[in-house]
């Protein structure tokens, strides 16, 4: 799904898709090129493959300022602990393309069991044995599959953004 040739109900082309995401998300999960958005769409709502168990379209978002992923960030009301991502579950989008993301984050990454307190190499990079260091600056490395829904909510205005990556369909919420 491109902005090219498209009429557009808002007029913003990102906007739109992250509400068409967000519609095709609430039908599979009731919840307060081969790899595209149109793909993933159909991914989750079993067109290519019946009764999958995916509930997720995860997305990237570019802020329109520089063109860099935009990280968000919030706080988790168990432990206060406060995570980051640059991958995101659209919840809803309004009319005004006010948009309420949910965080997806791999806990692969951050061992809380490590009794090793090096917070500082965690800083610096997220680590899977399976898998080469990544920089925590770039989703670049990260394994899509690993994202759960954390439960973690912010509010963005969509027309901050120029662009959307969708990823392929997932199963956030079965690893709670």
């Amino acid at each position: 799904m491109g902005c090219c040739g498209k009429d557009y109900e808002t007029g913003n082309c990102v906007c739109d898709i992250l509400k068409e995401i967000a519609e095709a998300q609430n039908d599979v999960v009731e919840n307060c090129c081969d790899t595209s958005c149109e793909r993933s769409i159909n991914d989750l709502l079993g067109d290519n493959d019946n009764g999958n168990g995916l509930d997720t379209v995860p997305v990237i978002l570019y802020c329109k300022d520089g063109c860099k992923p935009f990280k968000g960030f919030g706080a988790n009301h168990d432990d206060y602990k406060v995570e980051d991502s640059f991958f995101f579950r659209v919840k809803r989008v309004d009319k005004d393309c006010c948009a309420t993301l949910e965080l997806l984050v791999d806990d692969k990454y951050y061992d809380d069991d490590d009794d090793d307190d090096d917070d500082d190499d965690r800083d610096r990079h997220r680590y899977d044995k399976d898998r080469k260091h990544y920089k925590k600056d770039s989703p670049e490395g990260q394994c899509v599959k690993d994202l759960r829904a954390s439960g973690i909510c912010i509010t963005v205005n969509v027309d901050c953004f120029c662009h959307v990556t969708c990823l392929p369909a997932i199963d956030a919420f079965s690893r709670y």
